[in-house]
């Protein structure tokens, strides 16, 4: 069985993969804003039905992420809780 120290090291690391998947989340967040921007700028006034499909998928893809990164954030607090217990 783990030790304590050992436990909080494990999750100490995880703690940290996490940071790295949140910063990769949001570095995805505003590539895609970025991406949005850009076909918005292009499209506009187009009108075609494919148009507003592929915006709103982008903007569903957007909340996904940010959804993804609430869930992150939310994980990181419970751990830290748990942490704290021990």
């Amino acid at each position: 069985m783990a030790t304590v120290a050992e436990v909080k090291t494990a999750i100490d690391a995880a703690l940290q993969q996490i940071a790295d998947v949140q910063a990769a989340v949001q570095a995805a967040t505003e590539r895609l804003g970025e991406a949005q921007q850009t076909l918005a700028g292009v499209l506009e006034g187009s009108g075609h039905e494919t148009v507003d499909a592929a915006q709103a998928s982008l903007s569903q893809a957007n909340q996904e992420l940010e959804d993804c990164l609430a869930a992150t954030l939310a994980a990181v607090e419970q751990a830290q809780l748990y942490v704290a217990t021990l």
